[in-house]
């Protein structure tokens, strides 16, 4: 991305589109029973108190009436009817892991089957996005958390819950990458790349050079550690700068690292999420924090530094949604990508204008 004179004003920057990741399939109701939606009422309404805080985008992961992770297709086919009812202007994104959590005490927590991942392309009703990860990663979520951050949790150090999460890993070939993504554009959704370094957007290039990765390049930079990059502002710089002026990009942390990662993203004209599945206290740890407050918050400090934030027929149009690319040509040239070379062409390319 290019910061020209100005990039900084907020009048020359998108309006703030605001990410909500509400649901926390990592955690136990138990660790945070105030904010934790159990019942699917009680999930479709976080969403609805969600979007009136001000987020347009919502990460989608389903429970169970008991409180586990719901590992079902047909309760995120409840879950998205639900909450389309009640916010029908929302961006529903699902989480395209569906749920992670260990099944029962001593097992691993991990990704679902091929297969099943596969089984979000039939969605009913669509979502407008589910989230994909480029290139098979480890996913420790815990390495980069100190002991209180999960103090008194289900994750707190040493606990079968940490060493669960500690082992995790993403499934994501190349094969079964191009095939979501086929599913995906043929069923109007819209692939959201979760990418964790910038090997894994250089991937995402090649795959748009040999067209057979048609759509906008909406991403999300997962600053977690444990397998993805750490959140500091030498990667940071490094990422923004190797996104194309066409991407649509959003920051992502977890804990503590949340609030200043998305003040940065705020300020430099980029997009942010929070909620519980990333962050479960305030920056002084004196209290946990809901992810209604931490939306709040965001639309508080977006609003200082003389920033809109998004309504959500805004937000669908900063993340393209319904949009899709005939050619390779045409994705390459839409996301600000330089053309692909032709034979016999020397020297640096770059689209006529």
């Amino acid at each position: 991305m290019n910061f020209l004179d100005g990039s900084l004003f907020p009048e020359n920057q998108q309006k703030l589109v605001i990410t909500a990741a509400p649901f926390g399939p990592e955690w136990q109701p138990s660790d945070f029973p105030e904010d934790i939606a159990v019942t699917l009422e009680q999930q479709i309404q976080k969403a609805v108190d969600c979007y009136n805080a001000g987020a347009t985008v919502l990460h989608v992961h389903g429970r169970e009436d008991d409180g586990t992770g719901s590992k079902r297709l047909e309760r995120t086919n409840e879950l998205v009817a639900g909450i389309r009812a009640r916010c029908p202007d929302m961006i529903l994104q699902v989480g395209g892991s569906i749920s992670f959590a260990p099944t029962k005490e001593g097992d691993t927590a991990k990704w679902l089957s091929d297969d099943t991942r596969h089984g979000l392309a039939m969605i009913d009703p669509t979502p407008d996005q589910v989230t994909i990860a480029i290139n098979s990663n480890q996913m420790n979520v815990v390495e980069q958390m100190c002991a209180a951050d999960v103090q008194g949790t289900s994750l707190a150090v040493g606990t079968p819950g940490y060493f669960a999460y500690r082992e995790m890993t993403i499934p994501a070939g190349p094969e079964w990458v191009e095939e979501h993504i086929r599913r995906l554009s043929a069923r109007g959704i819209q692939t959201h790349f979760q990418l964790a370094n910038i090997a894994q957007l250089e991937t995402v290039e090649r795959m748009m050079r040999r067209g057979v990765c048609n759509v906008p390049l909406i991403l999300t930079w997962v600053a977690i550690g444990g397998g993805f990059e750490a959140p500091n502002i030498y990667n940071l710089a490094n990422f923004v700068r190797a996104c194309p002026d066409g991407s649509v990009l959003t920051l992502e942390s977890s804990m503590l690292n949340t609030l200043p990662l998305n003040m940065m993203a705020i300020a430099m004209g980029l997009h942010v999420r929070c909620g519980i599945e990333d962050n479960l206290w305030t920056q002084d740890r004196s209290r946990k924090m809901s992810t209604v407050e931490q939306i709040e918050q965001l639309v508080r400090i977006s609003r200082e530094f003389g920033r809109d934030v998004a309504n959500g027929k805004e937000a669908r149009e900063i993340y393209k949604i319904g949009t899709f690319y005939e050619t390779a040509d045409e994705a390459l040239a839409k996301n600000g990508f330089a053309p692909n070379r032709k034979p016999g062409q020397k020297g640096f390319t770059q689209f006529s204008r």
